[in-house]
Formats: structure tokens, C-alpha cells, sequence
């Protein structure tokens, strides 16, 4: 009695839970019209690009050289550098690091849609730890790529597909 009550229980949990639009985070439902996609950007090779190609493929979205399909287009990424904090000394102990990219999806006969993604990270710079402080530093800069790229596929699940019957 008391399982088929939980059983219960949790089915209409899940059926609440997905009709208000739930989803795990992660999970993005993209439009029909995005089933297949062009990608481009400035560097082919890039690892921000290999990265929004890998997850596009995760989502199973092809990627074509089709320019009949919708597009993505990923403009260059940059990083800057913010002093936050000095050592009594004067040299730099700590850096806000700013990635930012900007990309560009187009639909059809569509105006291309803006967007743009900063990401900010605190970094500590300690000279006694050279070496390890560059590892660290191409480490979170990969994490931050690797957010971008999860933002990008974000903006691209959210894109407005306007009626071409208008």
C-alpha cells in the first residue's frame, strides 16, 4: 500500500514538474529549426569552437556547410586583466580576469541576433609559485571557455524563430 502511494506520489510529482517547464540544468529543448546548424568563427581551431561544436553534437544538432541553415557565428574571444590588489611592495597580488565572446545567430532572412557573454574570475598571483600559477591560469581559462560554451548553447535554446508567415 505504501509503495504504490509513494509510486503515486512521485508520478504526479514528475508530471507537475514537467508541465511548468522544468528541465535539469543542462537539458536544453531546441527549436525544430535548429536541428541543423552552421557554425562558424574566426578560429576554426580554437578551443572555444571545438567546444560549442562538441556540445552541439552532444544535443544532436548536425553541423552543415549549408548557407540555407540558421548559423551560428562565434566572434573572437578575449581576455582582460583587472588589478584588484597590491603586495606592500607594489607588485600585483591579485587580478580580476575577464573572458569575453561575442556571437551572432541568424535564422532565415532574419537580422543576425547579438549576444555577448563576460565571465569574471578572481586570480591570485603569487611570484614565489610562477610556474604553477601559469597552469592554474590555463586551467581556469578553459573553465571559463567551458562556460561560455555552456551559455552559448543556452542563448542558442532561447533564440526567437520568428513565422516566416508573417
Amino acid at each position: 500500500m505504501t509503495q504504490r502511494l509513494l509510486t503515486a506520489f512521485l508520478a504526479l510529482s514528475l508530471t507537475l514538474l514537467s508541465g511548468c517547464g522544468f528541465r535539469l540544468q543542462g537539458q536544453y529543448l531546441f527549436p525544430d529549426e535548429l536541428a541543423q546548424i552552421r557554425l562558424t568563427s574566426s578560429d576554426q581551431y580554437g578551443e572555444l569552437h571545438r567546444m560549442v561544436q562538441e556540445r552541439l553534437r552532444l544535443y544532436n544538432i548536425q553541423l552543415v556547410n549549408d548557407p540555407e541553415v540558421p548559423q551560428l557565428r562565434l566572434g573572437d574571444d578575449r581576455l582582460e586583466r583587472a588589478t584588484l590588489s597590491l603586495f606592500p611592495s607594489g607588485q600585483v597580488a591579485e587580478y580580476e580576469l575577464i573572458y569575453a565572446v561575442s556571437f551572432f545567430v541568424t535564422v532565415g532572412e532574419q537580422e543576425p541576433q547579438p549576444f555577448d557573454i563576460e565571465i569574471r574570475r578572481d586570480y591570485l598571483d603569487d611570484p614565489r609559485t610562477a610556474l604553477a600559477k601559469n597552469r592554474e591560469l590555463e586551467l581556469l581559462l578553459s573553465e571559463m571557455r567551458e562556460q561560455a560554451a555552456d551559455r552559448i548553447l543556452r542563448a542558442l535554446a532561447a533564440t526567437q524563430i520568428a513565422d516566416s508567415d508573417a
